[in-house]
């Protein structure tokens, strides 16, 4: 098997079943190029002995002849996943160290797959933030230009798929955060329906948004391990109870006869007109594949932003309140009594993104404000949620952007008002709970990846996945690759 950084699962998956490579060798390679790079900081822990044990075990069932097609890959997992063999963190000064003592379901299920861990993924604390700055264990660089974020809350899952680090890795999206990273590094990435994949074992940011997803360098390749991660979770009272599905059943065909909705309205304003452009080619080449381009409106979706924050930073100042020094996770050292040793605690454990958050939740929740703000924000989601549903009974698909622009410099939005109108095309879908994903459609003149985002309705995976493919098939966007990786 020759040396090449790039490989797919597909193609990895094919060698390691023609013998070409075994598991350990592969485990070996990216452990390697793990190190060479630590320099982006995309890894928060890394034990290489329970990563070569992983990948004996893939080897010996390779040779029993009791391996499924995953079985061998490597993969590495975002550090908001809780992990038995590997510290849990979620990037945060509150969690330094805790080690679980279960898998998240997610990680367990593509454990039993036979995939192989290399380790846990530097995030946005408590996957709080669109440019990977807010990790407690400092910010992670994007391969394509290191003055520029990788995006977040998953930038080390972008990053590390991104420069060859690992054909694949876990990510979550509560707003955004696997599709706006995937689109500044020029990487696939896939937000499912919510409720699809379990949540059991997710740290919490805000429960009703959460959604586990994966990244890769095809759709085809997300595709393939899709199906073994998600299913349903008994303990998991999010989890839809759904029959397994082969989310490769759609690759073969195309796009034509689909009906695919744009939002005309998302494409002014802001948007760089570099970025407009790629996506209209997209349009193009689905429009000359057989599908029917249709104008659609959301009009609600522009409120999305004031919605996602209200709703989000409520949920989160719910989830964060476990975290207060009594039952685990940080307690400061130097305290006088109970009362004195919780405020701290928070004060010091945690960094100024999820104060932020914590604070804008506790106030639209606390007496005067409830329905001011969050029953409000709870009706508007709603409203946003009718409009899809009405735009999915003319549509198949919709096609839009990921980002106003691509990936932006570090420090460009120090202001958290501005970062967090960067995630004006991204949360609709997450307020209505939808599967999307982002695909490399271009580079800037600056050098940088551009993405486009494909939604559809719920549980419609396959087909999204079937038109990135089809895209896939015709461009030779996401075979670009950093220099120097």
């Amino acid at each position: 098997m020759a040396d090449n950084t790039f490989y797919t699962v597909v193609e990895l998956s094919r060698a390691l079943a023609a013998r070409e490579v075994s598991a350990e060798e592969l485990a070996r390679e990216y452990l390697g190029r793990m190190e060479a790079h630590r320099n982006l900081n995309c890894f928060l822990d890394v034990r290489p002995e329970e990563t070569l044990a992983e990948a004996r075990e893939a080897d010996a069932r390779i040779a029993a002849g009791t391996a499924g097609r995953l079985t061998g890959i490597p993969i590495a997992h975002k550090d908001i996943f809780v992990t038995r063999r590997w510290a849990s963190t979620a990037a945060s000064r509150m969690l330094e160290g805790y080690m679980s003592p279960f898998d998240a379901t997610v990680v367990r299920k593509l454990r039993e797959a036979g995939l192989v861990t290399l380790g846990k993924l530097n995030c946005d604390e408590f996957a709080m933030g669109s440019a990977n700055e807010n990790s407690a264990y400092g910010k992670v660089y994007n391969p394509w230009d290191p003055k520029a974020v990788p995006g977040g809350s998953s930038g080390g899952s972008a990053a590390c798929v991104a420069a060859g680090l690992a054909p694949i890795a876990t990510a979550t999206d509560t707003g955004g955060s696997i599709r706006e990273p995937a689109a500044f590094t020029g990487v696939t990435g896939l937000k499912p329906t919510y409720g699809r994949p379990s949540r059991l074992g997710m740290i919490a940011f805000a429960s009703s948004l959460d959604t586990a997803g994966l990244m890769a360098h095809t759709a085809e390749d997300i595709a393939w391990v899709l199906g073994d991660m998600v299913g349903y979770e008994p303990w998991d009272s999010t989890s839809e109870n759904l029959p397994a599905e082969d989310f490769t059943r759609d690759l073969q065909k195309g796009v034509k006869g689909l009906r695919v909705g744009v939002p005309r309205a998302w494409f002014t304003g802001e948007l760089d007109p570099e970025v407009a452009a790629a996506i209209e080619k997209v349009l193009e080449e689905y429009r000359s594949q057989g599908a029917e381009i249709v104008d659609i409106e959301l009009p609600n979706a522009g409120l999305g932003v004031s919605v996602y924050y209200v709703v989000a930073c409520a949920e989160a100042s719910s989830n964060l309140s476990r975290f207060d020094g009594v039952r685990y996770g940080y307690r400061a050292k130097d305290y006088t009594d109970i009362q004195d040793m919780i405020k701290k605690s928070r004060n010091e454990g945690f960094g100024a993104e999820p104060k932020r958050r914590i604070l804008i939740g506790t106030y639209v929740l606390s007496h005067g404000y409830y329905d001011a703000y969050y029953i409000k924000a709870q009706k508007v989601r709603r409203l946003i949620a009718r409009e899809f549903d009405a735009a999915f009974e003319k549509v198949d698909l919709i096609v839009s952007p990921v980002t106003t622009s691509t990936a932006y410099d570090f420090g460009a939005k120090a202001d958290p008002v501005s970062a967090y109108l960067g995630d004006l095309y991204t949360v609709p879908a997450s307020l209505a709970g939808l599967p999307c994903m982002s695909m490399p459609c271009g580079i800037h003149s600056n050098g940088r990846p551009i993405g486009v985002q494909l939604t559809g309705a719920r549980f419609t995976e396959a087909r999204i996945l079937g038109a990135a493919h089809a895209w896939q098939q015709a461009t030779d966007w996401h075979k670009r690759h950093p220099q120097g990786f």
